[in-house]
Order: C-alpha cells, then sequence, then structure tokens
C-alpha cells in the first residue's frame, strides 16, 4: 500500500483518473447519490490517498480531501472512502490518521471538521473528534457535524484557563498613600 498526500498540481493525470473513479464507485454506484462530484474544490485541496497495484483497474483503496474551511479556521474533510475490499482491516483508521497529520502539517493550530454517518461516531471519536451539530438527514443518511480541536489550539485554551482563573484569583493589594 502506497499512502500520498499530494496538492491537486502534484496528482498526475492517472491518479485523478483513478481517484475520481473511485469516489463515482462508492458515492454514486454504491450510495446512490447522484450529484456533481467534481465540485470545484478539488484543485485547492490536499488529497490524501492510498493505491495499492496501480495497474488495477481499482487500485485506490482509501481517500479524503482537505480543504481550509474559510472564516471559521478550520480545515474541512470530505470525500472520506474505503475501497469496499479493505474495509474492516484497519485501512480506515490508517487514512484517518494520515489526514489528521495532513491537517497538521498543511494548518498547524486548526481545528478538523467533518460530516460523518451517526453510525460511524465511535469510529471517529476514537480519533478525537467530537459532535458539534445534527443529527441531521443528508441524503438520506443520519449524519452528524464532527470536530477535532487541534492539540495547539488545545494547549492554548488550557494556558488562557489557567491565566484566566490565575488573574480572577489575584488581588490588587496596592494601596493609595
Amino acid at each position: 500500500m502506497n499512502w500520498k498526500a499530494l496538492d491537486f498540481e502534484q496528482i498526475t493525470a492517472r491518479e485523478l483518473y483513478l481517484i475520481l473513479r473511485a469516489r463515482s464507485a462508492v458515492f454514486v454506484v454504491e450510495q446512490s447519490r447522484v450529484h456533481l462530484d467534481p465540485d470545484g474544490r478539488d484543485e485547492t485541496s490536499v488529497h490524501v490517498f492510498a493505491v495499492e497495484d496501480i495497474s488495477r483497474s481499482m487500485p485506490v483503496i482509501a481517500y479524503a480531501r482537505l480543504h481550509a474551511g474559510g472564516a471559521a479556521a478550520e480545515v474541512v474533510v470530505d470525500k472520506i472512502l474505503t475501497s469496499p475490499l479493505r474495509r474492516c482491516d484497519g485501512t480506515a483508521h490508517a487514512l484517518i490518521e494520515r489526514v489528521i497529520a495532513a491537517a497538521g502539517e498543511r494548518w498547524p493550530g486548526r481545528s478538523v471538521r467533518l460530516l460523518a454517518p451517526l453510525d460511524l461516531r465511535g469510529f471517529y471519536e476514537a480519533f478525537g473528534f467530537r459532535k458539534n451539530e445534527g443529527p441531521f438527514d443528508e441524503r438520506g443518511v443520519h449524519t452528524i457535524g464532527m470536530v477535532r480541536k487541534s492539540r495547539l489550539s488545545m494547549c492554548l485554551g488550557a494556558y488562557l484557563e489557567r491565566t484566566y482563573r490565575m488573574d480572577a484569583g489575584c488581588i490588587d493589594t496596592v494601596e493609595e498613600i
């Protein structure tokens, strides 16, 4: 298995074709989600994926797309998939670990946000994601929004909390003369 985390410009034409083919196989064919998959975000995203034997017709076994979330200072992860042949074998776990690492490298200090099927909540919580919205119906699937705070933002938050508590406990002892 060969893992890659590439900007759009770094992806070869063959890799792009295989990524789009895998996304269509999972989202359009398997999950019956009729939609325009190339949505204009691919060109500004980081693409994390694993391939096995590139000469096969469906070598992309795991994939996720990461892009800046705009004003919220978040990284958005979407188009998350694993090949049906590689589910429940640790591939999805390896994908999310690589997604978190890529987000931290590219956008240090930002939270990571994704939408997850409700039945995968526990899977994502194992990586530090926490539910922040939902559940709601997303094309027939009960879905929740989840966020994972970055270690940097968690450390900064803890520091500010400690500092605030210490300042709140201080008493001004300056006397007027």
